[in-house]
């Protein structure tokens, strides 16, 4: 039997369950039989929401929820000055890339000015799954290789190519024959060399996953696969919030370069200032790479996504190879690209993802003591993991997990799970979360420990 994606099903409304909703809830999941089935909805009881401001939601009863989870309205929902740049626009003009405009080509300068020097082109396209097909793609042609490495709870997109290089959709997905895994960089189970993971200095716990990287590299050459790119996010979110050691990641990286490989970094969870430290997430780990890619948080909602390069790297693919995305780059999502950029200058969202999420980390770890349950909490700015586990061991509790999910909603609380166990809670709010907010999911996530008797 398949395993079910740990990232789309975990948290998921199934049909069996459509017995214990409201008549008009049930309604309205049954009608989206039209979209067939392999969309999901989360939570037992799904959610209708009619409106958003900031971190806050409303549903179409007019109660209103904390969101806990969305960094696709990254400056916070239906935020005044993105709605206003979408709005003006749209009564201009909308089209594609292969006309002249301004839009385009200010924001280019503008976002890779937020980058190291090298990294001196870009491309958009409109998610993330797309800039990640076309990095995969400029790096194999770079290198003249097929290999990838990926983490074994990784997602990198739903097209053909990078859904084979996504284990977190499940069993029922095949990988893809030149692609190899290495294990999650977990710091909390890991022991290397005699010593647990946590206890590990940056260069011993690089030099681990270093070694890694060279096993699976010896493999695709065992079967006549030339290695190409390592292609993963410095937070490894869906593997289950791995930000730290700071520093842990150059050795791995020197290695894919020795090796021959380029590094992809899948910016969509830890970039435009999520982690608090840097504007994009690999700063924080002190190296630059080869290609960057972004999507969710770019437009504040908008379908928009990047891939930057060093203009050495991309040239064996772009040189050659004609490129049209229809939608990618288009000035309306431009305009919405462009205010994003300036509101998370202009209100600091960096300066508040540090400090927001600091207290926020610590609020929830000092939760530990009297709840058990929580295992481990780790994570940097605006991100966190809090690991749920079978008290004083370090098991993976999944139904305990999702049980705090489904009451936090009862709570009025929305976040979801990740990790290759479901049983961490991916605390990761709009960039404009505030300390009252860690407040108010602070009283919700108390009641709901204490209700469940965990």
């Amino acid at each position: 039997m398949a395993t079910r994606s740990t990232i789309m099903d975990t948290n998921s409304f199934r049909p069996e369950m459509a017995d214990a909703l409201d008549p008009q809830t049930r309604k309205l999941t049954e009608e989206r039989e039209v979209l067939g089935p392999a969309y999901r909805l989360f939570y037992r009881h799904p959610v209708h929401l009619l409106k958003g401001k900031g971190s806050h939601l409303w549903d179409a009863d007019g109660v209103e929820y904390l969101d806990v989870y969305n960094n696709v309205a990254s400056v916070g929902h239906c935020h005044p000055r993105v709605v206003e740049a979408i709005a003006r626009q749209a009564s201009l003009l909308n089209t594609h890339t292969r006309y002249l405009h301004e839009n385009i080509l200010n924001y280019a300068t503008d976002i890779l000015s937020t980058m190291p020097a090298p990294l001196d082109r870009v491309m958009f396209q409109c998610t993330g799954s797309e800039a990640n097909d076309l990095a995969v793609r400029v790096a194999q042609a770079y290198t003249g290789g097929e290999g990838v490495i990926v983490t074994h709870e990784a997602y990198h997109g739903n097209s053909a190519l990078t859904s084979k290089l996504s284990p977190a959709l499940g069993t029922a997905q095949t990988l893809g024959l030149t692609m190899r895994m290495i294990p999650t960089p977990d710091t909390y189970r890991l022991v290397i060399n005699g010593k647990p993971a946590s206890q590990c200095t940056a260069e011993e716990f690089g030099t681990w996953v270093a070694n890694e990287v060279r096993k699976a590299v010896a493999d695709m050459n065992r079967h006549g696969i030339k290695f190409a790119a390592l292609l993963a996010d410095s937070i490894f979110s869906s593997d289950g919030v791995y930000p730290d050691p700071v520093g842990y990641l150059k050795p791995v990286i020197d290695t894919v370069h020795e090796l021959g490989g380029v590094w992809i970094a899948d910016e969509v969870q830890p970039g435009f200032t999520r982690t608090g430290d840097a504007f994009w997430g690999f700063e924080r780990q002190g190296i630059v790479p080869d290609l960057v890619t972004s999507g969710k948080p770019m437009a504040n909602g908008l379908p928009t996504s990047l891939m930057a390069a060093r203009h050495e790297v991309l040239e064996p693919f772009a040189g050659s190879i004609p490129y049209f995305n229809t939608f990618g780059g288009n000035p309306v999502c431009m305009a919405a690209a462009q205010a994003t950029l300036d509101v998370m200058r202009d209100e600091d969202t960096m300066s508040n993802a540090k400090k927001v999420g600091a207290v926020f980390k610590t609020a929830v770890q000092s939760l530990q003591n009297a709840h058990p349950c929580i295992g481990d909490v780790r994570g940097a700015g605006l991100y966190i993991g809090c690991e749920i586990v079978r008290p004083g061991t370090t098991d993976p509790d999944q139904k305990a997990a999702l049980d705090i999910l489904e009451t936090l909603r009862d709570n009025h609380v929305l976040t979801s799970v990740c990790g290759r166990f479901g049983n961490i809670l991916k605390l990761r709010p709009p960039l404009v979360f505030s300390e009252d907010d860690v407040d108010w999911f602070m009283d919700a996530f108390t009641k709901t420990l204490t209700t469940l008797g965990l």
